[in-house]
């Protein structure tokens, strides 16, 4: 089997999960509507969430924020530079520690706690406490969604009509 007919043949695990739960749609807009209070940049949001996406090797996360970064109308170039952000010019010193606190948060350090109070200070250092907390929620907003994408398999790229296989 060619990989354009595997391609053609994918579908997702599970069905669309809010038919099989429709409050997960109430919880899902009120976690869009905390996060996009407007203490914290639309664009600095994706960024953590597209660096969630990736840390957790989800490829339907990683595609969902590349995209809807793409239609927000960032630059090929910061999109691409996210995996490797400390190396790359192309972010803003909040956008940096935004960054660097998902990356403490789902990455276990060898020795320490994942979130350390050098970390702590630096994004306190750029972000008032209700931006603050609006980026944890942000990070919790993606964290809601990651068993859906690993479990369930929704295909990336698609329709959101078209994500989830039929019941």
């Amino acid at each position: 089997m060619s990989n354009t007919e595997i391609t053609a043949n994918a579908q997702s695990r599970l069905p669309n999960p809010a038919m099989l739960v429709p409050e997960m749609a109430e919880v899902g807009a009120a976690l869009f509507k905390v996060v996009g209070n407007g203490s914290v940049p639309r664009t600095t949001i994706g960024l953590v969430q597209l660096r969630a996406g990736q840390i957790v090797g989800s490829e339907y996360l990683t595609v969902l924020h590349t995209g809807n970064l793409a239609r927000a109308g960032e630059s090929d170039e910061r999109v691409a530079a996210v995996a490797s952000w400390r190396d790359a010019p192309h972010f803003t010193e909040a956008e940096r520690v935004a960054l660097e606190l998902v990356e403490a948060v789902y990455t276990a350090p060898a020795e320490g706690e994942r979130v350390s109070d050098d970390v702590y200070a630096r994004a306190s250092a750029q972000y008032d406490d209700k931006a603050l907390t609006t980026l944890i929620l942000a990070i919790s907003q993606v964290s809601f969604f990651v068993p859906l994408a690993l479990i369930g398999k929704p295909l990336p790229g698609k329709a959101p009509e078209e994500q989830w296989r039929r019941p």
